[in-house]
């Protein structure tokens, strides 16, 4: 895919500030909007609510994903035809959509940094599924890079019994919902892999296809048990959410297509390592910002992650396939 995959002609010096302040800036207020919708208190004393309508969230952040990308096709990308078969965006969909979900859920179980940095494991599920369904080699660096991510998220999530009392969690919904997440993570890789590899899917097309699919999902997901109804009547008593969830969704979009020319101008190491920077600020901006207390442990296991992902990105690219 050529660097006029997606029509945007930037002067070659302007190209990698331009990407990197884009899904920094995207992602960045992406996480503090995601953090005020789900975990905010809404109305006052004992009338207080909370955000419970996943769904419906992920449901809005497609259709305005699908918008995007449309727009992109229809301006930047309207040459190239799509070959790749429905039934592979049908099941893209449906994993990314699951990682989606339980990903935004795990957020009414635990903080906004326990999230960020699970969902920075992606490495393992990769790793694991790479080995398992496509049968490849990795270097042993590699797997070094996955011993300290998992030495980091080990320490984070690690909380020592304050008494005997005590019904503090080790392991709990939220992280597990977390774990399930980055399950289907992987296996939406490997499915984008495959449509890379056997039909050369352009990336606007794979984003419109795969948010048309979960937003038909979702759609009938809402409907069916009734979340849509009890959202809507959630806006009319709290309308000041409408405006963070546009937000958020549009945020989302952008953030999705300055990593799509990430990659086509720079390759995937560039874009792993942008988005891992801005990870780690993430948390310190939830940390600073909603007051999301973090331990002295809990910032050893933070390093230890980073440091995995950041020796990843420049050492553990080198993989070896046996059989495709």
């Amino acid at each position: 895919m050529g660097a006029s995959a997606n029509g945007v002609a930037l002067p070659e010096r302007l190209r990698l500030p331009v990407c990197f302040l884009g899904v920094f800036a995207c992602y960045f207020y992406y996480g503090i909007l995601q953090e005020s919708i789900t975990r905010g208190r809404y109305g006052e004393g004992a009338k207080q609510e909370k955000f419970k309508y996943a769904l419906t969230l992920v449901f809005i952040q497609c259709v305005i994903n699908a918008a995007f990308a449309k727009l992109l096709i229809q301006f930047f990308d309207a040459v190239k035809a799509d070959r790749t078969r429905s039934w592979l965006y049908a099941a893209c969909s449906l994993s990314y959509l699951g990682a989606m979900v339980s990903s935004n859920s795990a957020l009414q179980f635990v903080s906004y940094p326990t999230q960020v940095l699970g969902k920075s494991c992606k490495p393992i599920p990769v790793m694991l599924l790479g080995v398992t369904l496509l049968r490849k080699k990795y270097p042993p660096a590699k797997y070094l890079c996955v011993l300290l991510i998992v030495a980091g998220v080990a320490l984070f999530l690690y909380k020592p019994k304050k008494g005997a009392g005590s019904d503090d969690h080790v392991f709990g919904y939220g992280e597990l919902l977390l774990l399930l997440s980055l399950t289907l993570d992987g296996l939406t890789g490997v499915s984008q892999d495959h449509m890379r590899a056997h039909y050369q899917t352009g990336s606007n097309h794979m984003m419109l296809n795969v948010n048309l699919w979960s937003t038909l999902f979702l759609g009938a997901g809402i409907l069916f048990t009734g979340e849509l109804w009890e959202f809507l009547s959630f806006t009319e008593r709290y309308p000041s959410v409408i405006y963070n969830i546009l937000l958020f969704g549009l945020t989302s979009a952008l953030g999705q297509s300055f990593i799509f020319m990430t990659v086509v101008y720079f390759g995937p190491l560039t874009c792993s390592i942008i988005t891992t920077t801005r990870k780690f600020f993430t948390i310190l901006a939830s940390v600073i910002l909603f007051a999301n207390p973090i331990s002295t442990m809990q910032w050893v296991g933070t390093v230890l992650v980073f440091l995995g992902l950041g020796l990843d990105a420049k050492f553990g690219k080198g993989v070896k396939k046996t059989s495709h």
